[in-house]
């Protein structure tokens, strides 16, 4: 694979050396451009004695560029000869200009002008990491399909200790190498996913919910989406972005949830019911907000549709797999749960553990085949879980057609 490595103006520069030698050693052609800050950090020369390429340092002639370039339009050329751009590391100032569509340099101009995936290792001051500008841009770039590779914790250069030191090289070499060998298995598929919770209203102002953050239906529908299907993601109330070439719906009640969900089924192939519905709701809520008082307040509240159930029983061929989320007996309950609700397969976790499942971006969990096959996956990133959770699902995909052919063969 063709890589352009965008090196920006950080101490972390230096183990852009690195990585250049570990994309190498994995077979990849490396071009790297360099932004004028990073020359203050690390020298061109460095570079291009790794690479015997030229490194690009500038759009103009004499403007310190260690070459004059070719033509003054080559940030199109290296866009068009290049698969894959890297930017590591990427510093707060780079991810504004890309987050907000500034080019005045040959690194960001040639971010607008590149087509294909874009992959960013940020490293920066903690206190930068986690200002509320550099995550809206964060959040910017990932909603159109920018993947990052995030940055440890340790250490810093300026003498505190938190999160922003780039990420090792060869994680970064390792995330690289996975778009190279990114599958496509899941071209042709309609996969529907629903995520997040759902608000049952108790008045005007108070409603019944749960901890779901809709991170894990969204990592489902984001690596869905890259992996070739065609998405369609029916989520509950969350602060997410939405993911890139995903389409989303949004509803609050488990009502709406069904509704949505039912009115696309036909053009569905695969459901995955990842969301976390509330089990109860209020079905005469009072036009005026309840009144505090001294006594006891006592509410009746009747079960929501079962939606999992409802699709068990009309989703024909298509693969369902559902959710479960205990905090007991998680195999044993899943078991249960697929079977009384006919899925396909059911993933399964707890939900009583600190840093894992509810709000956090990490999760561990069993996957379960109505074959009785078990598999762990995690703990790990929510992305990772889903690729586990979508490399069964290919699997399981292909098992039911090859049934489904042996069965018309003979019958005919």
């Amino acid at each position: 694979m063709r890589v352009v490595l965008g090196v920006g103006g950080g101490i972390a520069a230096y183990k852009s050396a690195e990585l250049v030698r570990a994309l190498q050693q994995r077979g990849h052609e490396v071009q790297v451009l360099m932004t004028r800050a990073a020359e203050e950090f690390i020298r061109p020369l460095t570079f291009a004695a790794l690479t015997g390429r030229k490194v690009i340092t500038g759009l103009w002639a004499g403007d310190g560029s260690q070459d004059t370039l070719s033509s003054a339009v080559e940030h199109i050329g290296v866009a068009q000869e290049n698969d894959l751009l890297v930017v590591a590391p990427a510093t707060a100032d780079l991810l504004a200009k890309f987050a907000h569509g500034l080019a005045d340099d040959f690194l960001s101009t040639l971010y607008l002008a590149f087509t294909g995936p874009v992959v960013f290792a940020p490293a920066m001051n903690t206190a930068m990491w986690e200002h509320p500008a550099t995550q809206d841009n964060l959040n910017a770039l990932r909603a159109r399909g920018c993947s990052f590779v995030d940055p440890d914790e340790g250490w810093l250069a300026c003498g505190t200790v938190g999160a922003g030191r780039l990420a090792d090289p060869l994680r970064i070499a390792d995330h690289i190498d996975s778009h190279s060998h990114r599958k496509k298995d899941l071209a042709g598929e309609f996969i529907l996913v629903t995520a997040g919770p759902t608000q049952e209203a108790l008045d005007p102002v108070r409603y019944i919910s749960n901890r779901s953050s809709g991170k894990m239906g969204y990592a489902i529908a984001e690596v869905a989406a890259k992996r070739g299907a065609d998405v369609l993601l029916v989520s509950g109330p969350v602060n997410l972005p939405v993911p890139h070439n995903v389409e989303r719906i949004s509803v609050r009640t488990a009502q709406e949830m069904r509704e949505a969900v039912l009115n696309h089924l036909a053009e569905a192939s695969i459901i995955i019911k990842s969301a976390a519905v509330a089990d109860y709701y209020l079905a005469e809520v009072p036009q005026h907000k309840l009144k505090k008082t001294a006594t006891r307040l006592s509410l009746e509240l009747d079960p929501t549709p079962d939606i999992l159930a409802e699709l068990g029983e009309r989703k024909g061929d298509r693969l369902l797999v559902g959710f479960a989320a205990e905090t007991d007996n998680l195999i044993e309950e899943a078991r249960r749960k697929m079977t009384a609700k006919k899925c396909d397969m059911l993933v399964a976790n707890l939900v009583n553990r600190d840093g894992l499942g509810f709000e956090s971006d990490q999760n561990e969990v069993e996957i379960i085949t109505r074959s009785g096959q078990t598999v762990h996956a995690g703990p790990a990133d929510k992305k990772e879980i889903a690729e586990r959770i979508l490399d069964q699902v290919a699997v399981l995909r292909l098992v039911l057609r090859a049934v489904d052919t042996t069965r018309l063969t003979q019958r005919t």
